[in-house]
């Protein structure tokens, strides 16, 4: 089986940050929110306080002003075209996406492409809140296993060296950056 990174892996960009600012035009009342969103960007960021969920679980805050299986059924029928197609013509029928972003967000898209195994954060899509941490580094190898506890990944393909972990336990893996797929030089 092969398995894939999602945002700037197969998808062109971020899709939270694409489905926040999507959300922002049409939920107007979400920019009430930015004062706290900001306090967290610096906690996180620039003071290194508090983990990656705990930051999340804060900008996710904005999902309650979300009508949210319209807006992200409407948002994937514009952002659709932004899979990437060198993915699109490898695509296979036992592909596995592993994905920081969260479920509710990527499951129609892995759907309409056919993909049979999604891995992702797992948010309340009304909250915001989590269930568990987030769906990355170390943790997306434990999902694996978890998932498929005798499992053997073909190729990994990512945009990001967050992902070693599943690269390390890859035959294969790639850097992908835009449409241009290399192979990964371990460090």
């Amino acid at each position: 089986m092969n398995v894939y990174d999602f945002d700037k892996t197969i998808y062109s960009g971020d899709s939270t940050a694409d489905f926040y600012i999507f959300s922002l035009k049409r939920h107007k009342k979400i920019i009430t929110l930015a004062p706290s969103l900001l306090g967290s960007v610096i906690k996180f960021y620039v003071f290194k306080k508090g983990t990656k969920t705990d930051f999340k679980q804060v900008m996710y805050r904005f999902l309650r002003y979300c009508d949210i299986d319209k807006d992200v059924n409407d948002f994937w029928e514009i952002n659709q075209s932004k899979i990437k197609k060198y993915y699109l013509k490898q695509k296979r029928d036992d592909d596995v996406i592993i994905s920081a972003s969260p479920e509710f967000l990527l499951e129609p898209i892995i759907k309409k492409l056919g993909i049979g195994t999604l891995m992702a954060s797992r948010v309340d899509k009304h909250t915001g809140i989590y269930n568990g941490v987030n769906c990355h580094g170390k943790e997306k190898v434990r999902r694996f296993y978890e998932v498929f506890p005798d499992g053997r990944i073909d190729e990994f393909y990512s945009d990001s060296y967050s992902d070693s972990p599943l690269a390390e336990i890859a035959d294969k893996a790639f850097m992908v950056d835009g449409e241009k797929v290399t192979k990964w030089v371990f460090k």
